[in-house]
């Protein structure tokens, strides 16, 4: 069995096997404790657009930007709207969705950088948070993947941005797949299904999910999002994948469902920081083939 990938530190789970491949990476995705907010968004809640109060989101981001060694001046964030948009964005973006919803990046679902200091944001309850890398290029990117991204295959157009625009193989690109709901706890209809099956092939639609009486099914996003990067010539030694469901791990995620929507957001993050060494030594990584 692989070893977890996001390893926890305090109110952090560090992407640790990735951390050591790029010089001066930072990622991860934060916790739900260790924060500001009062329930039912308690504690370390990221998101501005729940309803939660805003002083205490930013309290809770100046607290994570400490622990990431990242000033909020430096981060970038979009107002997500569960579409496949995927934006470049560079420093002259640095700043936009820290501290306030209004100065997001509008109608964006993915971001990707060149640039240094720059740390790019996404939030999250439950969606699939989809981590990008290409150490020979250094680029760094964020993907946001509800059913409605995965299916608008917001994975695969980032991998295709990169290879058309930014001259990347995709020997080059990683994927790593973040702490979301899974398969055990996440049940969707015909509706939905029906989508998943237009956009992968019989049968790796298949490996996505599980019947559960008529017209139900139990999906894994996490699987249909890996199956679609596979399609876009992802190597599969080059994906990491989370074992953390969110709704099963409640205590340590948000989760919509979980919550009955009323929830607060943990935030995916990833840049390259000039001149910051790494935190974990070589010989303690593996490297897949």
């Amino acid at each position: 069995m692989k070893a977890e990938p996001f390893v926890q530190h305090d109110s952090l789970f560090k992407l640790a096997d990735w951390m050591i491949r790029l010089p001066g990476l930072t990622a991860g995705i934060t916790s739900r404790n260790n924060g500001s907010s009062q329930p039912p968004y308690s504690s370390l809640n990221m998101g501005f657009h729940v309803g939660d109060d805003p002083s205490a989101v930013l309290k809770n981001r100046q607290s994570v930007s400490q622990a990431v060694h990242v000033p909020l001046e430096h981060w970038v964030g979009t107002e997500q709207v569960h579409d496949s948009v995927i934006r470049k964005v560079t420093k002259r973006d640095a700043g936009k969705g820290a501290k306030d919803l209004e100065s997001a990046i509008k109608g964006t679902d993915g971001i990707y950088t060149a640039d240094q200091d720059v740390l790019l944001t996404s939030l999250y309850a439950d969606c699939v948070p989809l981590f990008f890398m290409s150490p020979p290029h250094q680029l760094v990117g964020l993907a946001h993947a509800g059913w409605k991204g995965t299916v608008g295959k917001i994975g695969a157009k980032m991998v295709d941005l990169w290879v058309k625009e930014e001259g990347v193989t995709t020997e080059d690109i990683f994927v790593a797949i973040g702490p979301s709901i899974g398969s055990c706890c996440y049940e969707v209809d015909d509706y939905v299904m029906d989508r998943v099956r237009q956009v992968l092939p019989k049968e790796k639609a298949a490996l996505g999910f599980q019947p559960k009486g008529a017209g139900h099914y139990m999906l894994n996003l996490r699987e249909v999002n890996k199956q679609i990067l596979i399609q876009a010539g992802i190597k599969e030694s080059r994906i990491t994948e989370t074992s953390y469901c969110t709704s099963c791990s409640n205590q340590q995620f948000f989760s919509h469902r979980k919550e009955n929507g009323k929830a607060g957001r943990i935030m995916s993050y990833i840049g390259r920081l000039k001149g910051a060494e790494s935190e974990y030594p070589a010989e303690s990584i593996s490297h897949p083939q």
